[in-house]
């Protein structure tokens, strides 16, 4: 893919890898800069996220096992706690039906007399 096929790209945005000409449709300028105001925004929280990761992988590899976390005691000490009751419309979903996303899947899905549609 030669750069003229690609919009100009935001200042500080690196495109690494091979790019086949397909890129073009997803890579658009607005996705570009929209992609560019993320990394602007979120870096600094990012990066203090993959770090916090490979101190946690560290321990992991170290030996140490999943526990709950400390600040959760007070919940897990206490007996008298529970959840809240069920919403009333989750209570009666016996009759789930999932399906993609297409005109003819929806109109069946909703004339069936399921109790929930799930689209993924």
């Amino acid at each position: 893919m030669n750069s003229s096929t690609l919009p100009a790209l935001p200042t500080g945005l690196v495109l690494n890898g091979h790019l086949t000409p397909e890129y073009h449709q997803v890579l658009t300028s607005e996705a570009l800069h929209f992609v560019a105001k993320l990394e602007r925004e979120f870096d600094a929280m990012r990066r203090a996220l993959l770090q916090k990761r490979a101190v946690r992988q560290a321990e992991i590899n170290g030996g140490v096992l999943p526990d709950f976390l400390p600040a959760t005691r007070h919940i897990r000490e206490d007996a008298s706690w529970q959840v809240a009751p069920i919403p009333g419309d989750l209570q009666n979903r016996r009759v789930e039906i999932t399906g993609p996303v297409e005109r003819k899947m929806m109109i069946n899905a909703l004339n069936s007399g399921a109790n929930v549609f799930m689209a993924d």
